[in-house]
């Protein structure tokens, strides 16, 4: 099949397009190089730099395309909050911009990358996909009313749309800016210097942590699957684990024994958030392969940065 990933040398798209072209498929990718690097991707994946609102970019790189992933975005929630017109502008702007270029070259299915952050604080766990979300940041605003356009667009259209909501990802090569870095790869980079691992609040917020490889799997999935036209599905492993527990596991792995420093909890964070996958396992056949565990050993012996 012939793919185009938005947002292809990022920590997701950097992972599908190449398992994509071990595969066999011809992947095309596009990124404005924001946050990654297209050393990230394999050479036969076919790169070009540009944004994702450049519809005339777009009108070429669409043609003879089977599928498009859709991942191009900015992604941190603390920098949401200082900049809600930039994720608007990119996180919302950029999808209806893919959905007009899609419409008009006639490419005949999507697949949204979302996040679980649209869910916000619900009074259930785990959260399913027939719960109304309670966005709490504009990063969280921004991916849901992404996913309205997408599948207004769509039936508007005839372009089949399916909606992945992804959880906490993690693995080999996640982007560690200076500010807001994600947190197990924080951890990690803290622990294998030997340093304390601060903790906003007292542990106790919960999350669905994901590997990176069996995101990739579930995408991938996404692409070929009968009957999931305007389906959204989560995409998460089922098992709730505590920011606490978390790095307690990476003290434990790294052999740091170091301390764990609370700090006052000043995020936008929600206090618990678990994924219900049983439409994933139904709609795509997907069941997550790598407990926390195995995924942070993973994490540390291929990330050149943890020095394993």
């Amino acid at each position: 099949m012939n793919f185009l990933i938005t947002g292809a040398t990022g920590f997701l798209g950097s992972a599908l397009a190449n398992q994509l072209a071990r595969e066999g498929h011809q992947v095309r990718g596009l990124d404005d190089l924001s946050t990654g690097e297209p050393q990230a991707l394999f050479e036969d994946v076919h790169f070009t730099r540009g944004d994702v609102i450049d519809r005339p970019k777009l009108w070429t790189l669409l043609q003879d395309v089977d599928c498009v992933y859709h991942l191009a975005a900015r992604v941190l929630v603390a920098e949401s909050l200082l900049y809600p017109r930039e994720y608007n502008a990119v996180n919302v702007g950029g999808t209806v911009s893919l959905m007009e270029a899609m419409r008009d070259v006639g490419v005949g299915r999507v697949v949204f990358i979302s996040s679980g952050a649209v869910y916000g604080d619900q009074q259930a766990q785990p959260v399913n996909e027939q719960m109304a979300p309670q966005p709490h940041s504009p990063y969280a605003v921004s991916k849901l009313a992404a996913e309205y356009y997408v599948n207004t667009i769509g039936a508007l259209w005839g372009i089949d749309t399916v909606i992945l909501r992804v959880f906490n990802a993690y693995g080999p090569g996640q982007h560690l800016p200076p500010a807001h870095a994600p947190l197990i790869p924080n951890f990690l980079r803290q622990a294998v210097r030997g340093g304390t691992l601060v903790v906003h609040g007292d542990g106790r917020q919960s999350r669905d942590f994901i590997f990176v490889s069996d995101v990739v799997r579930a995408m991938i999935a996404a692409a070929t699957a009968p009957n999931l036209n305007r389906e959204v599905i989560n995409v998460g492993t089922g098992q709730e684990t505590s920011v606490r527990t978390v790095a307690e596991k990476v003290l434990a792995l790294t052999g740091n024994k170091g301390e764990i420093l609370y700090t006052p909890r000043n995020d936008a964070g929600v206090s618990r958030l678990c994924a219900d996958i049983s439409l994933a396992s139904k709609m795509l056949s997907f069941t997550p392969r790598y407990d926390l565990e195995e995924g942070l050993r993973l994490t540390l012996e291929r990330d050149s940065r943890f020095g394993k």
